[in-house]
């Protein structure tokens, strides 16, 4: 098959490894970072993206793959130009881990859990002390130190809720680097720090077309994506 995997780019080396492994041709496409923050514009731009629908030759896609869960319900409106396959589950992380089962155990037995990954710590938004530094000198520029440090207050006020970072370790080329550096992230907001082991297995069975139903979603060309909170798939899709 030939298959398009649209993906954000936080993702990009764990996409990457799969796509090198599938028996499929795989063309993976990267989304800006941050597009969940605003998820009008992750739908818009999700949608122009899977509205092209062969490759840069002209040979016309099998199937298109969603790298994304709910993300603040930024996939929830996506209508399928062709078939298109969604995996069940809430964000990024899930694909990190594998399944939204081992996703919900960490979460209940760590409260206030803050995810690492490869990706994440790429965009330099991760909290610690880097990131506190900058936006303190951004602040003071901008707006003077009296001003910079309220900022840095109302800033830190989101911080108090949690109380893990944790990396979640796929293995990755400076892995070690980017664990050292969620330590040091900890020890600076006064969070307690872990490592849990990222598993490829959903992301892998994305990009291999080996699509169960209780995993994945699959939406027919000319159905849209809705959002389901009641159920513990999620999502599902329904005709226009």
């Amino acid at each position: 098959m030939r298959l398009k995997f649209i993906t954000c780019k936080v993702l990009q080396k764990e996409a990457y490894w799969c796509a090198s492994r599938s028996a499929h041709i795989v063309d993976v496409v990267l989304m800006p970072q941050g597009l969940h923050n605003t998820p009008d514009v992750l739908r818009r731009e999700v949608q122009s993206e899977m509205n092209r629908t062969a490759d840069l030759s002209g040979q016309p896609y099998d199937a298109m793959l969603l790298g994304y869960g709910l993300c603040s319900n930024g996939v929830a409106g996506l209508t399928a130009s062709i078939r298109t396959v969604v995996p069940r589950g809430h964000d990024c992380i899930t694909l990190l881990l594998g399944s939204r089962e081992r996703y919900q155990a960490y979460f209940d037995s760590h409260r206030g859990v803050y995810w690492y990954s490869s990706g994440w710590i790429e965009t330099g938004t991760m909290p610690g002390k880097e990131r506190c530094e900058r936006l303190l000198a951004e602040y003071t520029d901008k707006y003077g130190p009296d001003n910079a440090r309220y900022l840095m207050e109302a800033e830190q006020t989101w911080m108090k809720e949690y109380n893990w970072a944790t990396y979640i370790d796929w293995h990755l080329p400076g892995s070690d680097e980017q664990k050292a550096y969620t330590r040091r992230c900890a020890d600076y907001l006064g969070w307690r720090f872990d490592v849990i082991q990222g598993d490829p297995d959903l992301m892998q069975r994305l990009v291999d077309g080996r699509w169960d139903e209780r995993d994945f979603l699959i939406v027919p060309p000319g159905q849209t994506l809705i959002d389901d909170l009641t159920s513990s798939c999620l999502m599902r899709a329904q005709k226009q």
